[in-house]
């Protein structure tokens, strides 16, 4: 049966726009303070799954054919998102560090909630950003992830984890049995300088030293002092504490996230530093309604790293025959990361049965555990 292309209507496109709840919310929990500081974080974790339940699975697909004209309301919300988050922390430094009665867990409980905004939305919408070949678009990423201090994650995403994704050369790629905490200070401690390190060889090919203009690097750190020294120039010491803490709390989910999309999933390693190539199975895929719709797609994991160029309109789902399935949304599966011992007890059978699936041949899995297998070549 044909697949159908994406109707170009703005009300098609609206579902994909649930991000926009996130702002009043934030602005509620500002003014009137107490527990309405909650329901930034229980829309996004909690409510959001519980329509997952009611709505259900989307396991259509769309043409992946259809015109980029019919794309621009959904493209539209990533496009203007950037001067709404922009208003919206800053505006919301000054709200705080200017008369804004409210004590300091209030403060706290605020910004983590600012710091789910900037990472489940933020990062999300830097990610489809940087993927484009439109430079405005590519600039917007920037922008958004320079809000949160992590702008390497642009080359580490690009030049790193989508080549060496589910090999030892990919911090990101969640081992067998690890937990997320040991994940989380492994990517911290080594993301900046992998990324440094793939950009390095990109010049290098091109003839070009570290120092040249053009390496991204001067770019995302002038974007990042540009953000602090603007968060201190609102609110002072304070305004910056702030800050600080939101881009903590939304690096903490995005790679909350990325343990969650690939956790024990590995490529063969097929000797002399080569690595079969990157399937729709070797990420974890989800087909929860809304979470999809908050998230644009990023759940249908398993065809954006198949197809990395394709906006995420048209990003396709794929059966348990084909890419592994989640038993839940990412809000729920981050949640349940970040207790070791049940995300063990739901996942590990999941992975064990997504080898003997895929990789029945297979009976020594300990080098992919340990990530002991010999690094890609070129890496």
């Amino acid at each position: 049966m044909p697949r159908a292309p994406l109707s170009p209507r703005l009300t098609s496109a609206l579902p994909f726009w649930l991000s926009l709840v996130f702002v009043p919310l934030a602005w509620v929990g500002a003014i009137r303070g107490g527990w309405t500081l909650f329901l930034l974080p229980v829309y996004a974790e909690l409510l959001t799954t519980l329509l997952d339940k009611l709505l259900g699975l989307n396991r259509d697909n769309p043409d992946p054919e259809t015109p980029e004209g019919n794309l621009f309301w959904y493209r539209f919300i990533t496009l203007i998102w950037f001067p709404i988050q922009f208003v919206t922390v800053f505006g919301l430094i000054w709200y705080v560090t200017h008369g804004a009665d409210l004590v300091l867990w209030e403060r706290i409980v605020l910004f983590f909630g600012v710091g789910m905004m900037t990472g489940a939305i933020g990062i999300n919408y830097s990610h489809e950003l940087m993927h484009q070949k439109n430079r405005l678009e590519r600039w917007l990423g920037d922008l958004l992830l320079a809000m949160v201090l992590y702008g390497h994650f642009r080359t580490e995403h690009l030049l790193v984890h989508h080549r060496y994704v589910g090999t030892p050369r990919d911090a990101v790629t969640a081992r067998y049995n690890e937990g997320f905490h040991r994940m989380f200070f492994r990517v911290l401690s080594k993301g900046p300088a992998s990324a440094w390190r793939a950009e390095k060889l990109l010049l290098a090919r091109a003839g070009r030293g570290v120092g040249h203009p053009s390496n991204p690097f001067w770019r995302y750190g002038a974007l990042q002092i540009a953000m602090l020294a603007l968060a201190f120039g609102i609110g002072g010491w304070q305004g910056l504490a702030l800050f600080l803490w939101q881009a903590l709390i939304a690096v903490w989910h995005l790679e909350l996230v990325n343990y969650v999309e690939h956790y024990g999933l590995t490529r063969r390693y097929l000797g002399d530093g080569r690595y079969e190539p990157v399937r729709p199975h070797h990420s974890w895929n989800a087909d929860h309604k809304v979470t999809n719709w908050l998230l644009i797609n990023l759940q249908r994991h398993s065809d954006h790293h198949y197809k990395p160029d394709r906006r995420f309109p048209l990003l396709q789902t794929y059966a348990a025959d084909e890419a592994p399935q989640l038993p839940l949304g990412y809000p729920a599966m981050t949640a349940l990361a970040m207790i070791p011992p049940l995300w063990r007890r739901r996942m590990n059978p999941r992975v064990r049965a997504w080898r003997r699936q895929f990789y029945p041949d297979v009976t020594e899995w300990g080098a992919y555990n340990k990530a002991t297998n010999p690094l890609p070549r070129g890496s």
